[in-house]
């Protein structure tokens, strides 16, 4: 018997379902009163502190281009609010017996901001363009076509069967979004903004702002009553979204006092306090809002020696560079999942926070290191970033290393460090929230080929490593593939592809009159009002 998944399963029957399916449904069917905005109208502006240069979903890891993105396009499938699958452009998905064939149906009446119905020949000129530049192209690996053989119809049938395959799908690290298929041709990082979501592009001003106006035209996903997720029964109550950069905390936190700014990305540590004092403002934390991270380029002497890297490695206390980081509002913890998730695993908890300058020292002197520069990548956006690296630069210098930083904005430390067999840069600084968030496949893609964040010469990542991928993309049992991550973990850790130093607590904040905003990865504004 083929599987069928209907957007409006019950949540009994999505245990059931369990990874075979890999998808699991929050929402009840929809009843007689699904959301309905309690005001409409208002323009919100949001602080952003974040430089963002693109809004090419599928070129993009920045969480400051998701953030505006993640509000303008919808993908086949996504997360809900507890980050379990869900149909989104699909009302129904077949799963074949033998588990290589996935039939998606398409939900009717769906238009793109540009007035056009979307069918499915829009979503396999979608998933051509991703195949082709998607930046987490991967997730595609084992897929061996797709096919169209009607309008609402779209078929993707695997070369092997993959218990992960839906979850992979599904995550909006960097999703498969459903773009005109007109657009299929965009050069990477010049797609046309033109999605299927809740609200359009209006005027987008790189560095400066993005701003966002209601789509009339957007058809809500009846199968449920509320937003969950970035799927859900979701409206624009608003009538615009102004996505402001405000690189500098003080001016969001004055910004949010004086109502300029109705919301904010980011709250420093230190003005959380009086804000809780400000009856005019809600304050949000999020725990474990990213894993703090450094990441060596292999393709590049001398960081392609093992021994300079464990050096490195050796050097670091990751208690220092958490405390500077983030004011102290941190917790130590070993790998790429946060502890509450159930495949966290301390693998390779010998290789974190060594913190020991004198091995440090014996690892340096059997490098080929002969005391030339070592720059360090980072940006001032996210002074997160800006202090790790600056705390790391003390600790390798105390090691007898020659480290020095090289500060540019979010946007190009980025487009820097995706460079293949770059001699720009030897470590890179950033942050990975929403990879962890997802789970531990979503993370550790990002360490697989093609594209693995260390930087591998021509890409070609380490066979252990990409062994121990293929695992956890591909063993029957979730036991198994949660073993596959321990060993990959293990093997990052121990050959020192990356530097976890620990999580941060992210603090958003609204203005009081600001309505149904909830924390999460992104800022979402579906389902928002501000009261008058």
């Amino acid at each position: 018997m083929q599987r069928s998944l209907l957007a409006s399963c019950r949540p009994s029957a999505v245990a059931a379902l369990g990874l075979a399916l890999a998808a699991g449904i929050a929402a009840t069917p929809a009843a007689a009163a699904p959301f309905q905005c309690p005001q409409r109208g208002g323009d919100l502006v949001f602080g952003q502190e974040a430089n963002v240069n693109s809004l090419d979903q599928m070129t993009s890891s920045t969480i400051s281009t998701r953030n505006i993105a993640m509000n303008i396009y919808e993908s086949l499938v996504t997360r809900d609010e507890n980050n379990r699958p869900i149909l989104e452009l699909a009302e129904k998905m077949v799963e074949s017996d033998d588990r290589l064939t996935y039939t998606f149906t398409l939900r009717s009446g769906v238009t793109f901001h540009n007035g056009k119905a979307l069918t499915s020949a829009d979503v396999a000129a979608s998933f051509d363009r991703y195949k082709r530049i998607g930046l987490q192209r991967s997730t595609l690996d084992n897929v061996d076509r797709w096919e169209t053989p009607d309008a609402a119809t779209f078929v993707i049938r695997m070369k092997v069967v993959q218990p992960t395959f839906i979850e992979a799908l599904s995550s909006f690290s960097v999703p498969i979004v459903i773009i005109p298929a007109e657009h299929k041709d965009d050069a990477p990082q010049q797609l046309r903004p033109v999605g299927t979501g809740p609200f359009r592009l209006l005027e987008f001003t790189p560095g400066a702002q993005a701003r966002l106006g209601r789509y009339d035209g957007y058809k809500p996903n009846t199968a449920y009553e509320q937003a969950t997720g970035f799927g859900g029964y979701k409206l624009a109550c608003l009538d615009t979204v102004t996505f402001r950069i405000v690189t500098e905390a003080s001016a969001r936190v004055a910004g949010l006092e004086t109502g300029e700014l109705q919301g904010v990305e980011d709250v420093p540590t230190k003005s959380v306090a009086a804000l809780r004092g400000n009856r005019n403002v809600t304050v949000l934390p999020l725990e474990n809002w990213w894993i703090q991270i450094a990441l060596p380029n292999t393709a590049t002497p001398p960081t392609d020696n093992l021994n300079f890297r464990r050096a490195v490695q050796a050097a670091l206390g990751a208690e220092d560079i958490m405390d500077a980081a983030t004011d102290g509002n941190f917790r130590l913890n070993v790998g790429f999942q946060f502890p509450n998730q159930p495949s966290y695993t301390d693998a390779g908890k010998q290789f974190y926070n060594i913190n020991d300058i004198a091995a440090a020292r014996r690892f340096l002197a059997q490098s080929p290191y002969k005391g030339e520069p070592i720059t360090i990548l980072t940006n001032r956006d996210y002074p997160a970033m800006y202090n790790a690296a600056l705390v790391m630069q003390q600790q390798m210098k105390a090691a007898g290393i020659n480290a020095q930083l090289r500060v540019v904005d979010w946007p190009t430390s980025v487009q820097m460090s995706q460079q293949v067999n770059s001699n720009e840069w030897h470590f890179f600084h950033s942050g990975w929230g929403t990879q962890p968030a997802l789970g531990a496949l979503a993370t550790m893609q990002f360490l697989a080929s093609p594209g693995a964040n260390y930087r591998p010469r021509d890409d070609k990542g380490d066979p252990d490593v990409e062994a121990a991928w293929n695992d956890m993309n591909t063993k029957p049992t979730e036991a198994e593939r949660n073993a596959a991550f321990a060993r990959m973990q293990q093997l990052v850790m121990e050959r020192a592809l990356a530097y976890p130093f620990g999580s941060l607590t992210k603090v958003q904040a609204t203005r009081a009159n600001v309505k149904g905003f909830r924390p999460f990865r992104i800022p979402r504004f579906a389902n928002v009002w501000m009261e008058r």
